[in-house]
């Protein structure tokens, strides 16, 4: 008990001695230093916008006229109510699911604050093989 005593007295003293409770540091001369304010305002992070997203890439396809750049209405009256209808900030995609194959569209806006319209299609099995994109969309289409 008395060595723990001990201890503490010897560790408080060691900090005392280090001189940063008065707010004044000294010098290897023995000479205290003082810090003055310079007067200027604290500076403020700049502010910056956020960075431009880029153009959504348009697919280009052979059998997708009429699905590529269609909004989710349009989309909808072409395959009926999507099965899956997931928003993410501005992009969006919808799936149809059908015996031929699932397909799913993502739509961008074209320009910020714009209607999103689909700009790309990708089309699977249920067992997640690939399935021509063009032949797809043909199943699915409303009669």
């Amino acid at each position: 008990m008395l060595a723990r005593f001990l201890v503490l007295c010897a560790l408080s003293a060691l900090l005392g001695a280090c001189g940063g409770a008065t707010g004044a540091a000294t010098s290897a001369t023995g000479k205290a230093a003082t810090i003055r304010s310079t007067g200027h305002p604290p500076t403020r992070p700049v502010l910056r916008p956020p960075p431009q997203r880029p153009a959504a890439q348009v697919q280009v396809l052979p059998g997708l006229e009429g699905v590529i750049g269609a909004d989710a209405e349009q989309l909808t009256r072409l395959f009926g109510a999507p099965r899956l209808d997931v928003r993410e900030e501005d992009a969006r995609k919808l799936q149809w699911s059908g015996g031929a194959c699932i397909l799913d569209a993502y739509l961008y806006p074209p320009a910020p604050g714009g209607k999103a319209t689909a700009t790309y299609v990708d089309a699977r099995r249920g067992d997640g093989r690939d399935v021509d994109r063009a032949a797809c969309v043909a199943a699915m289409r409303k009669p």
